[in-house]
């Protein structure tokens, strides 16, 4: 077992990611040829049995809409919201299909023109992030409908496979997914970078978030290789590993040759969670 020790976080993310988009595939296929519903669903709301999990946003949508606190949906959303708590964005490092297919596309990229990464061509301020949080939510209370439960890229990659296994057809509404892919083109994760409700709620609930990636500056050689790495931009190597927008994915901690990046539980001393 020697060589599983061995392996990086970037194999074990990818491994991740596989598992959960292969869920995804694997569901629609059970529900409909083998007429087995114990698994229902994709990951804006999933059930195993009797247990049913909800995205945190999706589950707020609906009591903004329908003005009711119903006890199901609040314990469907308890656990996403708890992992946040602890373990920051990590369901947008580790698990979304939209950052699984970025990577995919990252690596084809490469393959195919050589370069490591493309460069950021637009640089925004991170705080747009909140500012697409808040809009969808007024926007929802608004037109009185869950607007991000019909438009979620993440919703939609799941809700497309379903469409697939059943109807044989996609719908028009999966371009949303390819413009979001395409986005990658001018700037890495873009969506997830500045337009993704989700992923500002998972970082408003991953504030004071347990899991984070510390520098030790002592040991940093300050050569930007984490920085290069990071999928969103954040500066690992200027404390960027702390920022509530973190996804914890490891990305930078392998990318340092060093050792100066490592993950921590809980921190040494008492500080305010950046949000920037």
């Amino acid at each position: 077992m020697l060589w599983l020790k061995k392996r990086s976080w970037n194999f074990w993310r990818l491994l991740v990611q596989t598992l959960s988009f292969a869920l995804l595939i694997t569901i629609p296929l059970l529900n409909y040829y083998l007429q087995f519903d114990f698994i229902q669903g994709w990951y804006q709301s999933i059930s195993f049995g009797d247990l049913w999990f909800v995205s945190p946003l999706e589950g707020l949508e609906r009591i903004l809409v329908t003005r009711e606190l119903y006890g199901p949906l609040l314990v469907g959303m308890a656990l996403p919201v708890v992992l946040a708590f602890l373990c920051g964005r990590v369901f947008c490092g580790w698990i979304c299909p939209i950052h699984y297919l970025s990577e995919l596309s990252d690596r084809i990229r490469r393959l195919v023109t050589g370069k490591k990464q493309i460069k950021d061509r637009w640089l925004l301020p991170r705080w747009l992030l909140w500012i697409a949080l808040i809009g969808e939510l007024l926007l929802t209370m608004i037109i009185g409908a869950p607007l991000f439960v019909f438009l979620s890229p993440p919703g939609l990659v799941g809700r497309e496979l379903m469409r697939l296994v059943f109807f044989n057809t996609l719908a028009i509404e999966g371009l949303v997914v390819v413009a979001v892919l395409l986005l990658n083109l001018i700037t890495r994760r873009f969506f997830c970078r500045y337009m993704c409700p989700l992923g500002g709620l998972l970082s408003l609930v991953a504030r004071r978030r347990k899991l984070r990636v510390v520098i030790d500056p002592t040991s940093c050689s300050h050569c930007n290789q984490c920085d290069k790495a990071c999928p969103l931009g954040l500066e690992p190597q200027q404390g960027g590993g702390e920022y509530s927008q973190c996804w914890n994915c490891g990305a930078c901690v392998d990318a340092c040759s060093r050792g100066s990046l490592t993950y921590r539980w809980g921190s040494d001393e008492k500080k305010t969670q950046k949000t920037n």
